[in-house]
């Protein structure tokens, strides 16, 4: 599947505070079973032989729902554990060399906060899609700056899929649809709910 394809409606992100140890392996699989298509694995705390077990997990368990697994903002990871892709941000190393290391047919997204002309640096450069935020104040990166609404209507003419993250629920979640982004990015709306199961079927329940 292309980009297009793959990076679209649901695109939840792990965090090691919300789902600690023996409990991320579970709150992944109730995830995907309740629809979930699009999981990025992040985790900037383990050690290094843990993140790449429960990496090389997490991309047995999204095979087995047809679903795609990306690594967080390491692509040597990526490539040892044997998952789609990575998102990386802007001082992650550079969409060529995380291309060098994956190969054509890896998904690499990358982080644009609210810079049009980064996103358009990095599709220059390779990447699959963009990703802008933060849009509501965020749970995961409360510091982050945020980023004007105006940037996905800008990004409708980038001609690669669009994620929109930071604060985003489901109430919040169809203005940013409506915006411009093909894909809204959620950590503390799925995995930080009591019904994590729930929490997907709402976000999957909106037009996209």
């Amino acid at each position: 599947m292309s980009a297009v394809d793959i990076v679209r409606g649901l695109y939840a992100i792990t965090d090691p505070a919300l789902t600690p140890g023996d409990t991320l392996l579970p709150a992944c699989e109730t995830a995907l079973s309740a629809g979930l298509r699009l999981l990025q694995y992040r985790n900037k705390t383990a050690p290094a032989a843990t993140r790449l077990h429960e990496a090389r997990t997490l991309v047995a368990l999204c095979a087995r729902f047809n679903a795609t697994l990306l690594i967080n903002d390491d692509p040597q990871l990526a490539r040892d554990s044997g998952a789609a892709g990575v998102h990386i941000g802007q001082q992650d190393g550079g969409v060529p060399r995380a291309r060098a290391l994956l190969g054509p047919d890896a998904l690499i997204g990358v982080t644009c906060h609210g810079d049009i002309n980064l996103a358009q640096h990095a599709i220059a450069e390779g990447a699959d899609y963009v990703a802008f935020g933060r849009f509501f104040p965020s749970h995961t990166k409360p510091q982050a700056p945020a980023a004007p609404l105006s940037v996905l209507e800008q990004a409708r003419t980038l001609g690669v899929p669009v994620v929109a993250i930071g604060g985003v629920n489901p109430d919040n979640a169809p203005e940013l649809l409506a915006a411009g982004a093909d894909a809204v990015a959620v950590i503390h709306g799925v995995f930080g709910q009591p019904d994590i199961a729930a929490a997907v079927r709402r976000f999957l329940s909106l037009p996209c």
